[in-house]
């Protein structure tokens, strides 16, 4: 009774994300009363096993006791103060210690992924204007990439469902060839694919670098291309080339990054450091929204003048809120305390091998990079996507496909049977579903 009474007052007020609100005539909500470890459970008790992570948020389980205590600590001393003329203990903190982490200085917050990405291609245009290189007002970023839908990251989004309708609203952008290993021709390595598109990086640099301010690129793996998973030494190529012509890279992590490519950041794998990196999702273990985008000292000299309008302006209410960086810090514990990349190792290696009991299945590119899992489904069904997860709901498993790419983006507390249990219920679903 009280599933049906919040489906309806939900359906009446909220307008979901994402999605197309007539689909909720035939395709219910689930309404969430509470959340344990990987589990999410209904007003009826009835469960589901996160495996996307909620949008790939959450790494360390709902209702984490560590995360929530220092939430909670936080609250009996300071929800929030505008951090224009202020500061306070825990964004101090956070900012010492990322930068620690990432080998960058400063840090600039914002609230969610997409403002983190607007930021960094504002601040990009706006140093190379403050060192006179007003021509430098383009970007580039990658075929298939996803960075935000605010107007600016959505300009250098790649993803026509998203972006086509606001086309007008938009500057324009140029997209370079993705190394997403599954384009590779027959006999080609993901490594050797990865080079050929860095060569056409290069060439368009070559020419158009005078113009081009940064390219930003989702390192290791693109989330909304369907999990497209690619070689390193595309990120070393790319760090080299941007180098050699002068052209920001920004490293969009906020998908990628705490852990769950196998590394903290996804970039330690090309063992580069971008020029701005964005961070989001999981730097709360999933509890509270923040974002950042931390640079390099060399640009933050190039805003620090007499001049008000040399400076960065932009700013967001709840910048740096103390509550979200006590969440974050809390979670930058748990990787310190738990050695929790180690364990995800151990997890990765476990999961592989049970992947194996899906090889006989109509699918192809089974593929893994840290704790991401994807496969494609061979099914001509345009309608596979939604029928797959509407399915999986039924069987108390939360997976959302992107296309005809199932995924695994489990928290990272995720015990072994709960990995059995996972790739059990999805071999019985695409038997069903496809077969």
């Amino acid at each position: 009774m009280q599933n049906n009474d919040l489906l309806k007052r939900s359906l009446h007020a909220v307008w979901h994300p994402c999605t197309q609100m007539k689909v909720h005539e035939t395709m219910p909500l689930i309404p969430i009363q509470r959340g344990e470890g990987v589990w999410l459970y209904d007003f009826d008790g009835k469960c589901y096993l996160d495996a996307v992570s909620s949008w790939w948020v959450n790494l360390f389980g709902h209702n984490n006791p560590r995360i929530k205590a220092a939430i909670k600590l936080q609250l009996d001393k300071l929800e929030h103060v505008m951090l224009a003329g202020f500061t306070h203990e825990p964004v101090v903190q956070l900012s010492e210690r990322l930068s620690a982490l990432t080998g960058l200085g400063h840090c600039f917050y914002a609230s969610d992924g997409a403002s983190a990405a607007e930021i960094s291609l504002k601040m990009s245009f706006h140093y190379w204007r403050n060192l006179g290189h007003d021509k430098k007002i383009q970007f580039i970023s990658l075929q298939n990439g996803y960075h935000g839908e605010t107007l600016g990251a959505l300009s250098v989004t790649d993803v026509a469902l998203f972006k086509d309708t606001y086309a007008p609203l938009l500057r324009p952008s140029v997209q370079m060839p993705s190394p997403d290993w599954r384009l590779v021709e027959a006999g080609e390595s993901a490594e050797a694919y990865a080079l050929c598109c860095a060569a056409v990086l290069e060439s368009y640099l070559a020419q158009h670098h005078g113009a081009t301010a940064a390219f930003i690129i989702e390192p290791l793996v693109q989330g909304a291309a369907g999990m497209a998973m690619y070689d390193a030494i595309y990120l070393k190529r790319a760090r080299e080339i941007c180098d050699r012509y002068q052209v920001h890279l920004i490293a969009d992590e906020i998908a990628v990054g705490f852990g769950r490519t196998g590394t903290l950041f996804a970039c330690e794998q090309a063992a580069i450091k971008a020029d701005f990196m964005c961070l989001s999702k999981g730097i709360t273990g999933g509890y509270l929204p923040l974002s950042v985008v931390l640079t390099t000292d060399q640009v933050y000299q190039a805003f620090y003048d007499d001049s008000v309008a040399r400076g960065f302006l932009h700013s967001h209410s709840y910048t740096g809120n103390a509550l979200a960086c006590s969440a974050a810090l809390a979670t930058l514990d748990i990787f310190e305390q738990d050695d929790v990349l180690h364990g995800n190792q151990v997890k990765a290696a476990y999961m592989n091998a049970e992947m194996q009991a899906l090889t006989d299945l109509p699918i192809k590119y089974l593929r893994n990079t840290g704790m991401i899992w994807a496969f494609d489904v061979q099914t001509g069904d345009t309608n596979f996507s939604r029928q797959f997860y509407q399915a999986a709901l039924q069987k108390g498993l939360l997976l959302r496909p992107i296309g005809n790419t199932v995924y695994f983006m489990p928290p990272y507390v995720i015990a072994e049977a709960e990995m059995d249990w996972l790739i059990e219920q999805t071999r019985e679903l695409l038997i069903s579903c496809v077969h």
